[in-house]
């Protein structure tokens, strides 16, 4: 019994959402609606962990940034994302981070979705985020505090309100004009906002501390003395070898939850910790197997680097939406895959191109 997904005939032609294309689609959906979607793809799939291909991305390391291959597989689709990471781009009108990616089935080995990932990415990783909280987080949190008010803050709001019902913002970042931005992009989105001149002003008070900073570098955003009982820490910026964003310290004192082991042992802020050092991996209290917060008082921390597991649920659900009625126009098709009559004969397939090209 076949298990491609296609017919034959339309099997060269691959799906591919452009930039335009996922803004067009994020708008008809709804951003609020779409975190939310894709946040229901990421249960479902670390739901079914034991399913998955698992491996720590591919990265090519340079003193300008990291470029890196994120694959995975559940035996029916494979996935991978192409992204890299250069804060110092900012500085040259550049993005830090660009991404794109591609869904293939396994049966035959060929593409079934090519689209653009920088924008895919914002959102995942802010669905992702949102999840871990949702059950790592008090339930009465409502504020939260966002340090690093760059390409990513926006979309971690927004996230929060969706999943958690936040509706407090307490803003700070190095460079005032990305807090000025980042408010007014959310002015009219449902949020009391707070902007300040500290890191330690915008955690206090918080219930929720996001740290979303660039620098490919050992840094201290959040200090030992800043957190208080009873706080989550959505840890994101630290994201490779050589870039972490809180202090030791803090990481002794709260219970530790990560996308997978071996990939935030040496990206995530854990690489200051010693390589066996316990900590609790985010598919066990999605799927009930271990609770998440236990206490009130607790600290809780996720130290979030990204896990192609997160891309590959990103993907399919967008290749779900495009797949629905009045959708199709948010796609077009690539003639990516060379189709010759007969599968032996590729060359023969380029010989008969050139016999009418000559001929036009």
């Amino acid at each position: 019994m076949t298990e491609n997904l296609r017919t034959h005939k339309d099997l060269n032609l691959v799906p591919f959402v452009s930039v335009d294309h996922m803004m067009r689609l994020i708008h008809r959906i709804g951003i609020e609606k779409m975190m939310t979607g894709i946040a229901a793809y990421i249960e479902a799939d670390f739901s079914r962990w034991e399913s998955f291909d698992k491996t720590a991305r591919i990265a090519s390391h340079s003193d300008k940034g990291v470029i890196e291959l994120m694959p995975t597989s559940d035996g029916k689709l494979y996935g991978f994302k192409y992204v890299n990471g250069h804060p110092k781009n900012m500085k040259e009108g550049l993005q830090t981070v660009t991404a794109f990616g591609v869904l293939s089935e396994v049966y035959t080995g060929y593409p079934v979705l090519f689209s653009e990932m920088t924008i895919l990415t914002a959102l995942r990783t802010a669905a992702t985020s949102a999840v871990a909280a949702k059950y790592l987080a008090r339930d009465d949190s409502r504020c939260m505090a966002i340090i690093g008010n760059g390409a990513q803050s926006e979309f971690q709001a927004l996230a929060f309100k969706a999943l958690l019902g936040i509706d407090r913002l307490r803003l700070y970042d190095i460079d005032p004009a990305a807090t000025a931005k980042c408010k007014l992009n959310l002015s009219d989105c449902g949020f009391e906002i707070t902007c300040c001149d500290s890191a330690a002003a915008a955690v206090a008070g918080a219930d929720i501390i996001t740290t979303v900073t660039a620098d490919k570098r050992n840094a201290t955003i959040l200090t030992d003395d800043m957190i208080v009982s009873g706080v989550h820490i959505n840890a994101v910026g630290g994201d490779c070898p050589g870039k972490t964003e809180v202090d030791r310290e803090i990481l002794l004192r709260a219970e530790i939850f990560v996308e997978y082991p071996p990939q935030t042992r040496i990206e995530g802020d854990i690489q200051q910790l010693p390589a066996d050092y316990p900590v609790n991996e985010l598919w066990t209290f999605i799927r009930d197997e271990q609770q998440g917060r236990t206490e009130r008082e607790q600290i809780t921390l996720f130290d979030s680097v990204g896990f192609a597991i997160e891309d590959f649920s990103a993907l399919r659900y967008v290749r779900d939406q495009l797949g629905k009625p009045g959708m199709s126009d948010l796609c077009e098709d690539l003639d990516l895959i060379a189709d010759p009559d007969e599968p032996r004969d590729l060359y023969g397939m380029v010989q008969r191109n050139a016999s009418v090209s000559i001929a036009a």
